[in-house]
């Protein structure tokens, strides 16, 4: 948060003494990381409550809230800037370009390059999304910093100014998919969109022999707090002992292939074909 707060102040402020409009938009495109961590913080927060009587399910979808919220700040942050690049088309300014600002932008580069591969490695390891969400968000500002550094070296060049409201709209486009990508995402997780394939469960299950057939499987959640449900069909003549240990061996088998942090109910039904 401290790190992406100093790159936002560093590139708003340049951008601003050099009269860059896309320079400035990518300041303001950082300084949402820094609230974006913010909410990241909060969401994660309130994701970690322990279980209780009103929600038996836990409180880890708040994470998935967290993702929309950030999703939000990326859109009302994406028609901003496209508002004001169409005003810097209608009034065009030339940006005051020295060599420091572009060493500057450099930087902001690199360390943004570096905030997003870490914190995409730490989201995947730890599997929380929020942290993978904001790790697309900062992934962003590499495209975007990218593209800014691109037209200002070329407006140094002696290329056309209006080359800058045009990289402060490729900044948009880049922000709203983004938003898109967050929305995405923790949208179908909080929608229950189906977790892992049915087919890859299904295949599982049938690998142990006294499971003649599997249906209705049902998967929601994300790799972190994943719920599964099924129906299996068994010999009929199977007693309670039997089937509840063939149900745990089934469970730590899937809890190994798919993810530890797996839940899994099932259907027990008899069997009614030739066994």
């Amino acid at each position: 948060m401290f790190v992406n707060l100093a790159v936002a102040a560093m590139k708003i402020i340049i951008g601003i003494s050099i009269k860059s409009a896309s320079m400035t938009a990518d300041g303001f495109h950082s300084l949402t990381d820094s609230s974006a961590n913010i909410v990241g913080l909060i969401g994660v927060y309130f994701a970690a409550q322990p279980v209780d009587r009103e929600h038996p399910y836990g409180h880890g979808k708040c994470e998935m809230f967290a993702g929309l919220l950030i999703a939000g700040m990326l859109f009302l942050l994406g028609g901003k800037i496209i508002i004001d690049a169409v005003n810097r088309f209608l009034s065009p300014l030339l940006p005051e370009i020295t060599p420091e600002c572009l060493v500057l932008l450099l930087l902001t580069l690199c360390v943004n390059i570096f905030v997003s591969i870490f914190e995409y490695k730490k989201g995947r390891e730890l599997n929380s999304q929020i942290l993978v969400s904001d790790s697309l968000h900062t992934r962003s500002d590499i495209y975007i910093s990218a593209g800014v550094l691109v037209a200002l070296i070329c407006i140094k060049l002696g290329l056309p100014p209006v080359i800058d409201p045009v990289a402060s709209l490729i900044v948009a486009g880049f922000i709203l998919h983004a938003a898109y990508e967050i929305v995405r995402d923790n949208g179908g997780i909080l929608l229950d969109q189906a977790a892992v394939d049915a087919d890859e469960i299904r295949n599982i299950v049938l690998s142990f022999d006294k499971v003649k057939d599997a249906h209705k499987i049902r998967s929601r959640g994300s790799k972190n707090d994943m719920h599964v449900d099924m129906h299996i069909m068994t010999a009929p003549d199977l007693n309670v002992e039997e089937c509840h240990e063939l149900i745990h061996s089934i469970e730590e088998k899937i809890r190994n292939e798919i993810s530890p942090k797996i839940q899994v109910i099932f259907h027990v039904e008899p069997y009614k074909g030739e066994v």
